[in-house]
């Protein structure tokens, strides 16, 4: 009785067993990058001004998937770098016809969908860069410990609409993991953020803002108001496809809540704790054919402060083709005015990159 017992609880864990696995789905992917680089330039810094290398890279990426009782479908995936840490950890949660909700780190934020969104083959024009750019870091401070909310696609008088909202109520954006909490920050408080997105007749239109509160004490400056505040950024952009051809613009405005003493025009710039900042992005792309495409984009990055305003300029050529999982790009990047500063320099990039994709 007690061996049959034994033989019938065995049959029942089972059976669990095979509920819980069909009830959801883990998958892993990853992927291998070998990249070659030559670079020289003027700018007087060793790692700009000259220098040749090859680099791998490696990724790889756990995502796990399931439905609910009630249809509600969830998804959770962390990808893991070269050296086995974390790089993203996210979990979201599909309602339906609600929308999505998504919580996480390193996830990009809403921000991601609309920041450097012109038409492309391989990176965004500044990635081969000398400077970080601000068109590429608008509402970044959002992509750690926020929750995001995604709303399904829906009609508008003919137009395809989708819009996400974004709140965190620490925007310090340090990632945590292991179930730790965002701890206080002596700077930043909570910030929010709004995107919409709307597509029709081949034309993509997209606007973004973002707003982080400042905790730090904001001391007066005579004359100038106070020193520090909350900080405000926003980018806009609009592409149009017609056959193989996508042209596209995006200009940002990022405006780091501070009142600082001006710099001078040939002194370096850091993002954020300088002023303010203004992008104009433009790129176009061809795609030869289902394989091959190739593009060419300029970026004017510029610091705003009156007259000694510096626009730091960004070109690049690209091509990307792929065959499969292997995919070959190329991109020539050329970047002026270093730092965001008149004497900063010139640097120019080559990179040709071979990629592996399981």
């Amino acid at each position: 009785m007690n061996n049959l017992k034994k033989i019938g609880l065995t049959a029942l864990a089972g059976s669990l067993v095979a509920v819980s696995v069909n009830a959801g789905e883990l998958a892993v992917s990853g992927s291998f990058t070998t990249t070659y680089v030559t670079h020289d330039g003027n700018t007087g810094t060793a790692a700009n001004d000259g220098g040749i290398g090859i680099g791998n890279n490696a990724a790889i990426s756990f995502a796990g998937s399931g439905e609910l009782d009630n249809g509600w479908t969830f998804s959770g995936g962390t990808a893991l770098t070269d050296t086995n840490t974390i790089s993203s950890n996210t979990l979201s949660l599909t309602m339906g016809s609600m929308g999505t909700l998504l919580v996480g780190t390193g996830h990009g934020g809403a921000s991601g969908n609309y920041d450097a969104q012109t038409p492309k083959a391989y990176e965004e024009v500044d990635d081969g860069g000398a400077t970080v750019s601000s068109a590429n870091s608008i509402g970044n401070f959002l992509d750690n410990n926020a929750i995001m909310y995604t709303s399904p696609s829906f009609d508008l008088e003919g137009t395809t609409a989708t819009f996400h909202v974004e709140y965190s109520p620490e925007a310090n954006d340090v990632s945590t993991a292991d179930g730790s909490n965002s701890t206080a920050s002596n700077t930043w408080g909570s910030a929010r953020s709004l995107g919409v997105t709307l597509s029709n007749y081949g034309a993509t239109f997209g606007a973004y803002a973002a707003e982080r509160t400042r905790d730090a004490t904001q001391t007066a400056v005579a004359g100038a108001g106070p020193q520090t505040g909350d900080a405000f950024e926003a980018v806009a952009y609009l592409n149009y496809a017609i056959g193989p051809v996508s042209v596209g613009y995006s200009m940002s405005h990022m405006d780091s809540g501070t009142n600082a003493t001006a710099s001078a025009k040939a002194a370096a710039k850091v993002l954020r704790t300088a002023n303010e900042f203004t992008s104009d992005t433009y790129s176009i792309a061809f795609n030869v054919n289902d394989d091959l495409s190739v593009s060419y984009g300029v970026l004017d990055d510029t610091h705003e402060q009156g007259s000694d305003s510096v626009t730091a300029t960004t070109k690049s050529y690209q091509a990307a083709y792929s065959m499969g999982g292997m995919s070959i790009s190329a991109a020539h990047t050329k970047s002026s005015n270093v730092g965001y500063h008149s004497t900063g320099g010139s640097r120019t990039r080559n990179e040709i990159a071979l990629g592996l994709a399981f």
